[in-house]
């Protein structure tokens, strides 16, 4: 499935005058797919146009949208409609996006809740958590910087998208605080490792892909049927507590620096609207092995930023990059993950690990920004070597071409940390 339609056509305006301002990142093209709640109020399914949420779960009950013969948008997930086939999910976006057209105005039974008066919840039930590492940019500047630039590339990343298996049970919505964590650490001259709070605490701006249609244990996939068993894409910040790594990652990857939170989006851009989008990876620097083969683009040309406010301060842009930069693509990474056998299942999320692109300002993390502590970056009132208690990061990031396709703002505030364990 792909290819361009009615949906996406850059002249069509809906009839919520929100929609059709300037720099929205909801316009009609867009239809992002969220689950929401107001005071009091169970969760329901919506989609944001605008400032405004279409309430999905209310024009199921009043007729207006039929995507199954059964209902599928009450469970208060966004589940049940995933595991349906793909041109379902199409199609269900093409009567929303005829409810909304400026051409048929209100009708009865179409629910609206503004956003600023809506809670947002895990748009999916996350089944399982994957983070890769499929950056070039990344990989090597965080290689040169432990391992010198000699040895920046380890010998397999060429030609294999790496990844870990991270912990879905902390995955958490937008707005959602995160706790410092507590880990072992141990700086090179000391003898012994020590139970403390991180002072490493960083950021990883990266896209999480979010599978639908899921694959059968023992079935490798191809690239193009991974492609299109995504449902869509959310901004990502999988934080990470450096200094709990670099003791710990010896030799089997990162554990509890990764396992104490990762912040999602609430809004699911769908793959069906940013097919307008599509970017071809960067050039390859050695042969891939076929499976990882693409015929087609499967990038996307997304432009991404990172804000920084401290507690009581003005947020600072500390980072301006872009999603095609990503070496292996999410349909690469899903085809890998997919090779040996491993089943994927509707609600799997996928990141991408750190999008960095080519210079020191367009770099995903505070690792890489202040190339480990070494460069303070200026922002309001002081300087940030890595994340204090009390800042504010936020994510945004949005496709500009004939319109503007935006996911909205991925929020996360440090708390301290917990007391200590005896």
């Amino acid at each position: 499935m792909g290819g361009l339609n009615a949906t996406h056509d850059p002249a069509r305006r809906s009839w919520i005058d929100s929609a059709n301002a300037p720099g929205t990142d909801f316009p009609i093209q867009n239809l992002p797919w969220g689950v929401f709640s107001e005071p009091g109020g169970p969760k329901r399914v919506g989609v944001a146009i605008g400032a405004h949420i279409l309430d999905v779960t209310a024009a199921e009950t009043a007729g207006l949208v039929r995507a199954s013969d059964a209902p599928v948008f009450g469970g208060g997930t966004l589940n049940a409609f995933m595991a349906l086939p793909q041109d379902v999910w199409s199609r269900t976006r093409a009567q929303l996006a005829d409810l909304l057209d400026a051409g048929r105005g209100p009708r009865d039974g179409l629910v609206l809740v503004a956003q600023a008066d809506a809670r947002m919840h895990l748009p999916v039930f996350v089944r399982g958590f994957t983070d890769f590492y499929a950056s070039k940019e990344h990989a090597s500047n965080v290689g040169a910087m432990f391992r010198g630039p000699e040895n920046a590339l380890m010998p397999n990343w060429l030609h294999i998208p790496i990844g870990y298996n991270g912990r879905a049970s902390t995955v958490v919505v937008s707005g959602t605080p995160i706790r410092r964590p507590l880990g072992q650490l141990k700086a090179p001259a000391d003898a012994a490792p020590r139970l403390g709070p991180s002072r490493k605490l960083d950021i990883e701006l990266e896209l999480g892909a979010i599978v639908g249609t899921p694959s059968a244990m023992g079935r490798p996939v191809t690239t193009a049927q991974a492609y299109d068993m995504i449902f869509g894409f959310v901004l990502l910040n999988d934080w990470s507590a450096r200094d709990i790594q670099l003791w710990e990652y010896q030799p089997l990857g990162p554990f509890q620096s990764k396992a104490f939170g990762t912040s999602i989006g609430p809004w699911i851009v769908t793959r069906e609207a940013l097919e307008p989008y599509r970017a071809a990876t960067p050039e390859r620097a050695g042969p891939l092995l076929p499976y990882l083969h693409e015929a087609t683009p499967n990038n996307f040309d997304i432009l991404l930023e990172i804000d920084l406010a401290p507690a009581g301060g003005a947020p600072t842009t500390i980072s301006r990059t872009n999603a095609r930069h990503l070496y292996y693509s999410a349909a690469q990474q899903l085809a890998h993950h997919a090779l040996s056998g491993c089943a994927m299942e509707t609600g799997d999320l996928l990141g991408s690990g750190t999008i960095s692109g080519p210079a020191r300002g367009s770099c995903g993390s505070l690792l890489e920004l202040t190339w480990n502590g070494r460069d303070p970056l200026p922002i309001d009132g002081g300087t940030r070597t890595f994340v204090e208690d009390g800042d504010t990061l936020t994510l945004r990031g949005w496709c500009e071409g004939a319109g503007r396709i935006g996911f909205g703002a991925c929020t996360g505030t440090i708390l301290p940390a917990p007391p200590a364990p005896a």
